[in-house]
């Protein structure tokens, strides 16, 4: 019982536990549950066992996902439960289900997250696997031959890029307006201020569609319908500064 007390905490301290086997090398068995609690009498370790058994269950389950918030949630949400719009119902962090980007990304479209564009030649490559986003690269401008027209997609990507940086920065602000309202609202005079928080609020979600919105109009070319998206960009941008 001793080295099999030894054996399984450490397989549990190195998170391999899951699909561990009999120590003897012939032996393909699996301890049950009830055996590691029965040999097993550490209750930081039955802790961090029951925690693997938690994430094992979630990746298992295509309908169940980790809260996404960087700065850390341990929430489990629902993904046919959760469309776009709903939050998680512990830290209210929006996720986005369908790819790798850390929240929801609307509306600019999951591909939109993934794509990167040379300034200089065009080319379109994924960034986290870095494969050209087409099968070949000959559909791409001709670095040599189209100084100008890569020029101007430079420009054209800076100034996208500088406007997604700001409204992202803007964002911050508002969570930090709503962080400071919050911490006044504890005063005993001053009670009233939910139609500040709620505020706040629409005003981080009105910079987060703003900033994405950049994304959503860079790689989007159509002159006919950018031209009613830009329009609508526009109006929000007014209406957030006022607010």
């Amino acid at each position: 019982q001793p080295c099999w007390r030894e054996y399984l905490t450490t397989r549990i301290e190195q998170n391999m536990v899951v699909n561990c086997t009999c120590p003897i090398s012939e032996c393909h068995a699996q301890p049950t549950t009830a055996f590691i609690y029965s040999i097993v009498s550490s209750e930081e370790i039955i802790a961090k066992y029951e925690k693997a058994l938690l994430r094992r269950y979630v990746e298992c389950c295509s309908n169940l996902t980790w809260c996404t918030n960087p700065q850390g949630c341990d929430q489990i949400l629902l993904k046919e439960g959760l469309g776009y719009g709903a939050a998680c119902s512990k830290c209210s962090w929006i996720s986005c289900f369908n790819c790798n980007f850390p929240e929801a990304h609307y509306p600019a479209s999951c591909s939109h997250m993934s794509r990167m564009t040379c300034a200089k030649c065009n080319h379109g490559f994924c960034w986290r696997c870095l494969k050209a986003w087409r099968p070949n690269h000959k559909d791409y401008y001709n670095c040599s031959a189209m100084v100008s027209k890569a020029a101007w997609q430079e420009k054209r990507f800076q100034d996208y890029n500088e406007r997604c940086t700001f409204h992202h920065h803007a964002r911050e602000f508002a969570l930090s307006l709503r962080n400071s309202i919050s911490s006044i609202r504890e005063m005993p005079k001053i009670r009233n201020l939910t139609f500040v928080l709620d505020a706040c609020k629409v005003l981080e979600q009105a910079r987060k569609v703003l900033a994405y919105s950049c994304v959503y109009s860079y790689y989007n070319q159509d002159t006919e319908s950018m031209d009613i998206v830009e329009q609508q960009t526009e109006s929000l941008e007014l209406l957030t500064n006022a607010l």
